[in-house]
């Protein structure tokens, strides 16, 4: 027989959340895994909490909603937070009853400082690598680098000359208008020297290379293992021309000063080809496995001598290139794109969402946490 809606409302419902998520669901070993870390971190948190005052909500909470954020692709806080209100998936995953009211956005808002004076974020990110290396799924000798551009949130249009007086609004840029005014920038020069974005002063004009337009920007960078290409370092900087090089080196010391050693090798693309930068790779007592551009390097004996260093350092290079070592790390070095194509696609960070850069920053750790959880369930499957 036909069936029919009840249009009559129920006034009680009886719900057992755990049943409505199947067995086999992949959220089920990552939150057994996430709670288990959360668990180690509650000292960290009864110390960035008062012992008094109006209960917040639990920063364990807000550390699983940014989780789902990066899983599920959400492109907002506010989107997040309307699924957290709507999905039982979501309030499961969070330990959040069916009748309990789902927290408002302006929650993050709040919380983000004191997640970062506390370093929430980045705690948990360890935290969760810890769990890589205790399993020996991490190497302990060979590693990669490597950089990416994260758009601002900017718009270009919002680049405008330093010395403008910001009331001066004749091009309806930052008032309301019906529609998006026209721009008209041929013919002009600009420069981070000479311009700056109003709504995001921390941005800079970057062009990744020739040919390529320049646009409001910020680097991430990421330094992995080479055993099974999980991320060990975050970092987000500036836009500018050695920041890459300045990043990496940073992250293979910060590596060092976390875990008490550092890696053998560090490979890396073209980009990271700079008699300067191999320098400080060997005084780290790293072996640089660098591709270099296709130009031979100059003659040390001919060289100028403040040149003198770097030319013979690419040298040095040069030859290493021949070794198998160089070939295999070359070969493994293109895991790490892997690790930005699932952080920029997935995650969403291929534009920030966030002004300030230590926004953007905390949420890249989130991302990279949620990108190693998921590699440790495949690699370490829990019961």
């Amino acid at each position: 027989m036909r069936g029919r809606p009840d249009p009559q409302s129920q006034i009680f419902f009886v719900i057992d959340v755990e049943s409505r998520i199947r067995p086999n669901h992949p959220l089920r070993p990552l939150k057994k895994r996430v709670d288990a870390i959360l668990r180690s971190m509650d000292a960290l948190f009864a110390q960035a909490y008062d012992r008094t005052g109006r209960p917040s909500v639990p920063p364990e909470r807000l550390l699983k909603a940014m989780l789902l954020m990066a899983l599920y692709s959400l492109r907002s806080e506010r989107q997040l937070c309307e699924r957290i209100d709507t999905d039982l998936l979501f309030r499961w995953f969070l330990d959040m009853s069916p009748e309990e009211a789902a927290f408002d956005l302006t929650v993050f808002t709040y919380n983000r400082p004191r997640m970062d004076q506390f370093g929430i974020t980045a705690k948990f990110f360890e935290a969760v690598l810890e769990q890589a290396i205790g399993a020996g799924l991490c190497s302990d000798d060979h590693f990669t680098v490597d950089g990416t551009i994260i758009d601002s949130y900017a718009s270009m249009k919002s680049f405008r000359p330093k010395d403008e007086d910001p009331s001066d609004d004749s091009d309806g840029s930052n008032s309301f208008k019906p529609r998006n005014p026209s721009v008209d920038f041929h013919g002009k020069k600009r420069s981070n020297e000479t311009h700056a974005s109003r709504t995001d002063p921390e941005a800079r004009l970057y062009c990744k290379g020739r040919g390529q337009a320049s646009r409001l920007a910020h680097l991430g960078h990421v330094l992995s293992e080479n055993r099974n290409g999980l991320i060990v370092e975050t970092c987000v900087t500036e836009a500018n021309g050695t920041a890459e090089r300045d990043a990496a080196i940073a992250m293979i010391q910060g590596y060092k000063q976390k875990h008490g050693r550092g890696p053998k090798t560090v490979g890396a693309d073209a980009g990271y080809d700079a008699g300067e930068f191999l320098i400080r790779l060997e005084q780290e007592d790293v072996i640089p496995h660098v591709a270099m551009r296709s130009k031979e390097p100059t003659d040390p004996a001919t060289a100028r001598g403040d040149r003198k260093a770097g030319i013979e350092a690419r040298v040095r290079m040069r030859a290493r290139q021949q070794t198998i070592e160089y070939v295999v790390s070359q070969r493994v070095r293109k895991r790490v794109e892997e690790c930005f194509g699932w952080c920029k696609t997935i995650a969403g960070l291929d534009r920030s969402h966030w002004v300030g850069r230590w926004k953007l920053q905390q949420y890249f750790d989130v991302a990279a946490s949620a990108y190693n959880l998921l590699r440790l369930t495949k690699l370490q499957p829990t019961s």
